[in-house]
């Protein structure tokens, strides 16, 4: 009796070095989108400045997982992916010099660009097709899947003509129909085509990327001077990250479930915000040293940061094992410290000293909580 290619037991995906090097230009775009926020008006970064930020950053993430997702369900490292995957790189230059601060001057090319990267993949989609001729189910997947990128595109495109308006409010409505439309085709009865595996290493390779941004980001804390402010800044500063990241790693390597079936959507859409929430982080930390951004708003920029990172954390538990006992209610002491967080950060932000001490605090009680769940 014959099998179909679907009922095959799907050898576990590796990690290609060809989606390494295509990882390495969103390095470089996680630079160009923190840039937008060097613009400080009035002590803090111009709500328009603001507003493209979050928009750029979500866009190139879900850029990078339109990818991630191809390459997990019909990637085989051969030619065509690495052509398909090279045009998105070349492509994605356009979109990384056109994030500036006077973007709406390059507000053409980032969204050709855009919506180019949109068409590309959706086209790996539709060749596939015929890799999967009569198998019902898998062709109705990648028709969806092709779909939901060409409306995006669309979508994109017909932003173009709307640069002159004061928000790109048609940008912002092609990043939500692609988050819903993508959301909307998942079928967890047809999680047995995605690996997870390879999903989650994927991400998590994506956050190390972005932690290596906020490394080299608080390397302006090390000014040289050896003052005991410097020392004290610095260290603390270090300390922070250092939190942040073993917060992640705990999840990644001893609580999530990367066997499980899943196809993976919730998860990926948790780490778009997620990476969101990293890469405000790093922008705060340059805050905060900076005389020239007013106290209230670097303190509300750095809190919000904060909280989003860890409401992040708190949905990827869902993806936990069987083994950690992970209920609702757990989540009743960590939401305490952050209320307790936020409160005591409003009232001492005239005290950066102070103010950064108890970021420290709170990172590591965050920390120790996901420990807990190791264990």
């Amino acid at each position: 009796m014959m099998m179909h290619r679907e009922d095959i037991l799907k050898e576990e995906k590796k990690v290609e070095y060809l989606e390494l090097i295509y990882d390495l230009i969103f390095v470089y775009i996680i630079g160009r989108n923190n840039s937008l926020l060097l613009a400080v008006e009035d002590g803090f970064v111009p709500a328009g400045h603001f507003a493209i930020y979050i928009l750029c950053t979500l866009a190139v993430i879900q850029i990078w997982n339109f990818s991630t997702f191809y390459i997990n369900m019909f990637g085989r490292n051969g030619v065509r992916d690495h052509v398909f995957l090279f045009v998105n790189m070349y492509l994605l230059y356009y979109i990384g010099e056109g994030t500036r601060l006077h973007w709406k001057s390059f507000f053409t090319q980032y969204h050709a660009a855009w919506a180019l990267i949109l068409i590309n993949t959706g086209i790996q989609y539709l060749i596939e097709l015929r890799n999967h001729k009569g198998l019902r189910d898998t062709e109705k997947t990648i028709r969806r899947l092709a779909a939901v990128l060409f409306t995006e595109a669309a979508l994109v495109l017909l932003a173009i003509p709307t640069a002159g308006l004061p928000f790109p409010v048609f940008s912002a409505i092609a990043i939500l129909a692609g988050v819903i439309l993508t959301w909307y085709s998942a079928d967890e009865k047809k999680a047995e085509r995605i690996d997870f595996t390879h999903l989650s290493e994927r991400a998590m390779l994506y956050v190390v990327f972005t932690f290596g941004e906020m490394i080299i980001a608080i390397a302006s804390y090390f000014d040289g001077a050896l003052t005991p402010n410097s020392v004290y800044f610095s260290l603390l500063a270090f300390l922070i990250v250092a939190a942040l990241f073993l917060s992640y790693e705990m999840l990644y390597n001893h609580i999530i479930d990367r066997e499980r079936k899943t196809t993976g959507m919730g998860y990926m859409l948790l780490h778009i915000f997620l990476i969101l929430a990293l890469n405000s982080i790093t922008a705060a930390l340059e805050f905060m040293q900076n005389t020239g951004v007013s106290l209230l708003p670097k303190t509300i920029f750095l809190v919000s940061a904060f909280l989003l990172f860890y409401f992040c954390l708190f949905g990827l538990m869902r993806y936990a094992k069987k083994e950690v006992r992970f209920r609702p209610l757990s989540v009743l002491p960590p939401a305490g410290l952050m209320l307790l967080f936020t409160v005591l950060m409003m009232l001492l932000r005239e005290n950066m000293k102070v103010n950064i001490a108890v970021s420290v605090v709170f990172v590591y009680a965050m920390f120790l909580w996901i420990y807990r769940f190791r264990r």
